[in-house]
Formats: structure tokens, sequence, C-alpha cells
């Protein structure tokens, strides 16, 4: 039987190959077919249009189609920003003009508790978890952010749910029930996030909160982020409602989305967020803080042991930081770009990096600060700006024996500064900067951001090719103007640590004021 099948197989294969080769004798050479092969155009280069086929049309977009964000007012004052991006999900948030800056008239710690209470219950949410189970059916999550000068409710989800999101977001905004349960968890969360502030190892955000309090004594932007432990049992319902009835008003709003349709966007917010009665009534806002940040200068020393901070059993080296800064300018004047790219041109980090490509191994906190003084553990330089000024600060970490060296270090570089600026560091930072800005702005959320914070302060948005335009045409003698201005201004510093040997203000200060940036020598009978 096998032998039977394995016959009539041989025959099938032979009349098949026989069939194929009478049909390749009748036919001649097998055919070819187009474009298969380079031998059927072959003295066309790849870089023309093959003959014969017809020329391909492309889709065409305006150059600033896809890039321009539009603006609408509503008649309420409210502001509607969109930005076109493709995609399934979309971003949008509400961003308020307020801030701990605006705490003046107030107890301290106002805007701290409304970023932990956030998404709590509402008119129309029960609770927190209601709130989150909405969001979970538009595939969405929520965030709420508060820094010195504005507040932000952002929410991404799934585009088809615009206008749900978008209802609980003016819900959240303007009905928040504010109970007495509510409040005590979070006194709860306030007095945690305290003690975790002084406990981490990491001091930056406690010496930036240091050096705001020493730059801007006492008003606007140097006034406590964080709530003050005195003030966690004094804020309840009746003060939030007064500080909402001034601030959480909609012409300090703006309502910003990123991946959603303008007209869209603009339709449910005059059908959520305009003609709504707020939880705190509906009388005028009277009492509104419109002061402009005065720079005073000055010192804030927190003499503290940092020999245990370590978190596990490898012991961390004992260190004192500090941050020396300077009143710079605000983001709305002509030299912010500049101080930008001088804050890239200083860099720096920490003493030990990965290194590679854009890690800043070649700013000048790396360069003549780190690469050259082993001991020293970090040397960073920080840029804040507001709408009335801006602070230039560098932050740096050493031994407390050390300290006294470090502070003249740190002075020597400020005056640095207003020195000659070769070609090719500020080029180099130039295009670091705009290769952070773009890589930034890939991401949804920075560019929601980036939307809803800068039409809340200019009603408008610079486009990222005019930022870049700006950035390219910094030159060396910008940078030397503007922190030669810089320097008139008295210094801000923050300390914290063993202090023993830390200079006076008045010698620091004397120091940036000299040629060179030494401290003055101080002389002691007995050593």
């Amino acid at each position: 039987m096998a032998a039977l099948v394995l016959a009539t197989a041989r025959r099938l294969l032979l009349r098949g190959s026989g069939s194929w080769r009478r049909s390749r004798l009748r036919s001649g050479a097998p055919a070819r077919r187009g474009f298969s092969s380079g031998s059927a155009y072959p003295r066309v280069p790849l870089s023309s249009p093959l003959p014969g086929v017809p020329e391909p049309v492309f889709a065409t977009v305006d150059g600033q189609e896809k890039f321009e964000t539009k603006v609408t007012t509503l008649e309420n004052g409210l502001r509607v920003a969109s930005q076109n991006k493709f995609g399934q999900f979309c971003t949008v948030g509400v961003l308020i003009n307020s801030g701990s800056r605006y705490e003046a008239k107030y107890l301290s710690g106002i805007a701290h508790f409304l970023e932990k209470l956030a998404f709590s219950s509402t008119d129309r949410f029960d609770s927190k978890d209601e709130i989150l189970l909405t969001l979970e059916k538009h595939g969405g999550i929520c965030d709420c952010q508060t820094s010195r000068d504005t507040t932000m409710y952002a929410v991404s989800a799934d585009s088809k749910g615009l206008d749900t999101v978008v209802g609980l977001l003016a819900d959240v905004v303007l009905h928040p029930r504010l109970t007495d349960e509510e409040i005590d968890m979070t006194r709860m969360a306030v007095q945690f996030e305290l003690e975790d502030l002084n406990m981490r190892p990491d001091p930056e955000p406690l010496l930036t909160e240091m050096i705001h309090e020493a730059a801007y004594q006492e008003n606007t932007v140097g006034l406590h982020r964080f709530c003050p432990t005195e003030n966690i049992g004094k804020i309840d319902r009746e003060v939030l409602h007064s500080y909402l009835r001034n601030y959480y008003t909609p012409d300090r709003m703006v309502l910003a989305g990123v991946g959603v349709e303008h007209e869209h966007l603009v339709e449910c917010a005059r059908k959520h967020l305009q003609g709504t009665r707020p939880a705190w009534g509906c009388a005028k806002a009277v009492d509104v803080d419109r002061s402009v940040a005065q720079y005073t200068g000055g010192m804030v020393k927190l003499e503290r042991d940092m020999s245990n901070v370590s978190l596990g059993p490898a012991p961390f080296p004992e260190l004192t930081h500090i941050m020396i800064g300077l009143e710079s300018c605000s983001f709305l004047e002509e030299d912010f770009i500049p101080f930008a790219v001088l804050n890239m041109m200083m860099g720096g980090g920490g003493s030990f990096s990965a290194g590679g490509p854009g890690k800043g191994m070649f700013t000048r906190l790396y360069l003549n600060v780190l690469n050259r003084h082993h001991w020293m553990y970090n040397a960073t330089s920080y840029h804040h700006s507001y709408e009335d000024t801006g602070l230039l600060c560098v932050h740096a970490s050493a031994d407390p024996r050390q300290v006294r060296e470090m502070v003249e270090i740190l002075t020597k570089e400020f005056i640095l500064m207003a020195g000659t600026v070769d070609v090719a560091e500020l080029e180099r930072a130039k295009t670091q900067l705009m290769s952070m800005l773009m890589m930034n702005l890939e991401s949804r959320p920075v560019i929601f951001e980036d939307v809803g914070r800068q039409v809340l302060a200019t009603r408008s948005r610079k486009l990222p090719h005019e930022l870049c335009a700006l950035i390219r045409s910094v030159k060396p003698e910008d940078i030397r103007r503007a922190a030669s201005q810089m320097l008139r201004r008295k210094p801000a510093v923050a300390a914290l640590g063993d202090l023993s040997d830390l200079p006076t203000y008045e010698h620091i200060q004397a120091a940036l004021s000299s040629r060179d940036g030494r401290l003055p020598r101080t002389y002691r009978l007995f050593r």
C-alpha cells in the first residue's frame, strides 16, 4: 500500500514539472513584475520620480495650524484655551490665579489646605471614591497642585468624556462640601507632610522655602507655601470660604484643554462654568490682594543636626547646605530668556552623576566647582520666575568644616557670571535649553500646564518655535548685562545644618560687591 502511494505522488510531481517546463518554453523567460527590482528602471536615481508613474499628492497642513493655541473669553471673564493634539486621550483642567502669595490677610497655609481637599465630596458627588469611579469610566486620573501664585486642577481622560470631565471639574472647583470630617483628614495629611519635609534627606524643598522667605521678607512670594504648624488647627470651613470668595472668581480662572476641539470645550464651559452659584455664595470679591513683590534680601538660618538623616544602614555624611540667591526678573520681561540661558549655562548637580549627553557635565558648576573641589557634594543652579519678580540661586552642600570655603567658591561664580562668556558654552547652553523645552513639550500634561499658565498670565501663548527663536537670539552681551544688573542687588541666603563656620551676611554681601568675589579676611586671636 505504501509503495502505491509513493508511486502516485511521483507521477503527480513529474506531471507538474513537465507542464511547468512546457509553459516556460512557450512563453520564454518568466515575466518580471514592475518595480520589484532595480533592473526595471536601471538608470533612474532614487532622488528622481519613476517615469510613467503618477506624481504623489501628499496632505498639506498650514505650518502653524497644529501648534495654534485658541483662546476664547466668556461673558463672565473666564478664559477658555485649547491646543490641538491628536490622540484618544485629552488633558483638561482649571488654573486659578491663587496661591500662597495672596494669603497676607489670611491665615498662612490656606492654599496648602485646598490642595489636600481637592477632589473631595461636592454637591453632586458624595465622596472622593465616587469622583474617581466616574473618572475610571473614561479611563481618567486627576490631580491638584498649588504653587506660590497658581492653583491647578487637572484631569486626563478619554476625549469622548469631555462633557463629563468639565462638569466634574466645575463641581470640584465651585461646589466643594468641605465637611468637618474632610477638614480633619486634611489636618492630619498636612501635619504628616510637614514632618516628612523636616525629615527627608533631600533638603531642596525646605531650602527653596527658606530662600524665598529671605528674599521677600513677609510679602507675596516670601509667604509660607506650606501651612505652619500653629495654623493647622485654626483653618476651618469659614476661613476657606472667605478666601475662596475673593480668589476663586471666573476672571481669575482659565479652563485649558489639550487634545480637544476648541468649540466643544467652549460649549462645555458655557454649560458648566457660566451662571452657576458657587458654594460660598455670589457676593462680590472685595478684599483681593494686588501687592507687587518687594525684594528685600536677607538671611534665614536653621541650625540642625544633619548627622542622622540616613534612611538606611549605610551612614550618610553630615552636610551643611547653603543657598545664595539674587533677584533676576519676571517672566514678562525681555531678560527672562537670557536669565533662563544663564541658569542653563550654570547648570550643576550632584558630585556623582552617570554622565552622558545632556546631563550638564560641561556646565560651569561642574567644570569650575565640582570637578575642581571634590569635597563638595552638590552645586546646582535654580531659576524661579513670577509675574512681577524672579530669583536666580545656587545651592551647594559640603562638610560643616568647609562652609566658609564653599561660600567663597559660590560668590566667585556669581561674579564670573558678569564676566567673559565663551561662545561655545553659550551655544551649548542655548541648544540644551531648546532641547529640554521641546522634549518636555512632547508630553500632553506639560503642554496643558504651559498653555494654562501662559494664558492665565498673559492672555495668550508664545508657541515653541517663537521661544526657540528668542533663545537663539541671546548674545554674550545679553548674559553680561542681565548678570551685572542682578549683582547690584542685595543677596538672599538660606543656610541649613551646622552653621558654626558660616560667614556673616555682611561678609557675603561684601564678597558679591567685590571684583573677585573673595570674602573679607577674618582674624582670630586664638586658634
